[in-house]
């Protein structure tokens, strides 16, 4: 009888347990972050991944990474996978090197390279430089609780402490110094200062080094595209990097690199560019066998002729837009592969709806010019579908290149520019075959 309570409590308790986990949340996570990495772990280790999942990302990363460590194997993967990248990213970044790589060996291939690449930063960059580990601390955190964390993970060269809001956003800083000569009961917020710069983490050396010797900084927090922290540059660390890029500098002599300089040699610049050209060259063939196809079709209507590279143009005007859209959101980490319907989706709507004001517009200069309602609902019908595949394709074509592990700087605009002509010359030469009759 007494083994059959026991186990009608623990059923209860895990029933209550998960919602409060479901229901609440942030304060679900204030809760866990009182308990010890192992208890907490007990606890959350009996519920299933998704009702952990809400709760997970008010968690300070430094207790997130502790906690998972303690996890079951199959709770570590699957939450892994499913929390959104950035906030595994952030959690992971506590992790030692070593167990860090033994960590992402267990997961599936997809998700471990998505996370690699968000991990990875330019030579030089904020996210090379940063510091990641221990961190971010509650603004209700007392000074006592600060100094334990400090001496267990033997942070010495931290001179600041950033404090972060419930939903884990950077609000303020607080100097070590004014830690030391504080009591112990006094709260993080007391003692606190604003924040007066931060960075990307694709930020580049120079911008890093004229805040630092302009706002004569000791370090520099490093925050993702949520505002949240990813890291600190401490001083040190960006003087030793620049003494090494002194002396690379002189290693290395103009025109060594492997990449092009606007003062590479001819015959260097022709090797890089040559390749990229024929492929150019193939492209524009495929488009111009699209307009070969409806020969018979612009011989008897001469003004499809006139039309037809208004479609093409506006067409990869919206693409190129879409397309630089795209890719600054993968440079930035805003957008990984795993958003690519998201953004597929939005440039869609916004080819449509760009598609629809382009197209009355047109429609109105065309009927002024030729006087033929045929022909306006011709050009306005291709000017939609153009303008709508520009948008897909501006969209999918560079996260399609990181996805099979290619530059999308390299070969996108190529790409786009052959989606983009064949759709509008087809659309437009197709629309006009089949609505002839009206011409």
């Amino acid at each position: 009888m007494t083994v059959e309570l026991t186990v009608e409590a623990n059923l209860v308790d895990e029933a209550l347990t998960r919602r409060f986990l479901l229901d609440y949340p942030q304060d679900a996570a204030l809760k866990i972050e009182s308990l010890s990495a192992n208890d907490a772990a007990t606890i959350l280790g009996k519920q299933p991944v998704f009702v952990l999942l809400p709760m997970w990302k008010y968690l300070l990363p430094r207790t997130g990474a502790d906690i998972i460590r303690n996890l079951p194997d199959d709770h570590i993967t699957e939450l892994l996978t499913e929390l959104p990248p950035q906030d595994t990213v952030r959690m992971l970044g506590q992790w030692q090197k070593d167990a860090l790589e033994v960590l992402l060996k267990t997961l599936p291939a997809p998700v471990r390279n998505e996370l690699l690449t968000l991990m990875s930063y330019p030579e030089n960059s904020a996210g090379r430089l940063m510091e990641t580990r221990n961190w971010a601390f509650r603004g209700n955190q007392t000074v006592a609780d600060a100094l334990k964390l400090l001496r267990k993970t033997k942070t010495i060269s931290a001179r600041t402490l950033y404090l972060v809001d419930d939903e884990g956003r950077l609000n303020a800083k607080v100097q070590v110094q004014d830690i030391a000569i504080s009591e112990p009961y006094v709260t993080l917020s007391e003692i606190s200062q604003p924040v007066t710069a931060v960075v990307p983490g694709t930020a580049g050396k120079d911008e890093i080094s004229d805040l630092f010797e302009r706002l004569q900084l000791l370090d520099l927090p490093v925050l993702d595209i949520d505002q949240r922290l990813l890291g600190v540059i401490n001083h040190a660390s960006l003087v030793q990097v620049s003494q090494e890029d002194m002396s690379s500098d002189v290693l290395a002599m103009v025109g060594a690199s492997r990449e092009e300089r606007a003062l590479s040699g001819a015959w260097f610049s022709v090797k890089k560019r040559m390749p990229w050209l024929q492929i150019n060259l193939i492209t524009a063939f495929l488009a111009a066998s699209v307009v070969g196809l409806f020969e018979s079709t612009i011989a008897s209507f001469t003004a499809l002729a006139v039309l037809l590279p208004v479609v093409a143009g506006q067409s990869g005007n919206a693409g190129a837009q879409a397309l630089a859209v795209t890719m600054r959101g993968l440079a930035l980490r805003e957008i990984t592969v795993r958003h690519w319907f998201q953004v597929m989706f939005k440039e869609v709507r916004v080819g449509f709806m760009n598609g629809i004001a382009i197209a009355l517009t047109c429609g109105i200069g065309v009927f002024l010019w030729s006087q033929s309602l045929g022909l306006v609902l011709i050009i306005c019908s291709a000017m939609i579908l153009a303008m709508i595949a520009a948008g897909f394709a501006g969209a999918i074509v560079p996260i399609v290149l990181v996805r099979f592990g290619q530059d999308p700087a390299q070969a996108s605009s190529i790409i786009l520019t052959t989606v983009t002509d064949i759709v509008g010359f087809f659309a437009f030469l197709g629309i006009a075959t089949l609505l002839s009759g009206m011409l």
